[in-house]
């Protein structure tokens, strides 16, 4: 289905910036859904890498450049988002530097996210964490922006807007097991952890969790397929009545 400005009168060229927004986020969305895929299971069937205890120490395997090739391209397609205002454009910006700084700042090998031998190391974690934070902001904030659904054909807009905030919720629930996995668990509970790669995993939950945004924000096909089935229950109800 096409996407027209809902403004009849605006430009050929704004429609244009419309549908080339469709195509970014798009590619943001999927690249969040493969990552995880590709580093755990298919590095572990393919190349015999066991799941590591987070995402960054992927880094330190033969899979380092799918790791680092997938936040160089996030962050320049963040780069590449204006938005629709200089906050979302600022927030890209951000997006940017934070995804560039998780790629080129590599985690130290075989070390606890909040105990590093060097600034790199540092300067990894902390972009970690300002990106999911900014992936957060997007969900919570910009997409369900009615300014943004002013300017865009976006059928179900409640329906959308639900996944939009879940999946920034999602983000910064996942966020909060991190934090307390690494802040307030004891050693002995955080080795148990360790035992099932929690990291991991909680990591894998907020980047399908943000990958869900951008896939529905950018009207990916399984993702209005998505949005259709949970306007059925709404439509059969109305039928009813």
């Amino acid at each position: 289905m096409p996407i027209e400005p809902r403004n009849p009168h605006l430009s050929k060229s704004t429609r244009t910036l419309v549908v080339s927004y469709l195509g970014v986020r798009r590619a943001i969305g999927a690249i969040g859904l493969l990552l995880p895929v590709v580093l755990g299971p298919v590095g572990w069937l393919a190349f015999g890498i066991e799941i590591q205890d987070n995402m960054s120490s992927y880094y330190h395997t033969a899979l380092r450049d799918v790791f680092v090739g997938a936040m160089c391209a996030i962050g320049v397609f963040l780069f590449c988002y204006r938005g629709y205002d200089w906050i979302e454009s600022l927030t890209g910006k951000l997006g940017c530097a934070s995804a560039l700084g998780v790629a080129l700042f590599p985690l130290d090998a075989g070390s606890d996210p909040l105990y590093q031998r060097s600034v790199l190391g540092y300067l990894h974690t902390v972009s970690g964490g300002a990106f999911f934070l900014t992936l957060a902001f997007y969900s919570l904030y910009h997409f369900p922006n009615p300014e943004a659904d002013r300017r865009e054909v976006a059928p179900h807009e409640p329906h959308r807007n639900f996944i939009y905030r879940a999946s920034g919720v999602v983000i910064l629930l996942s966020m909060l097991a991190m934090g307390t996995y690494l802040f307030l668990i004891p050693g002995w509970l955080k080795r148990r952890f360790n035992d099932y790669n929690f990291l991991f995993w909680m990591e894998w939950v907020a980047v399908w969790s943000f990958a869900a945004a951008w896939l529905t924000k950018g009207r990916a096909i399984l993702a209005e397929i998505a949005v259709d089935l949970m306007t059925l229950p709404g439509q059969l109800l109305r039928r009813h009545e």
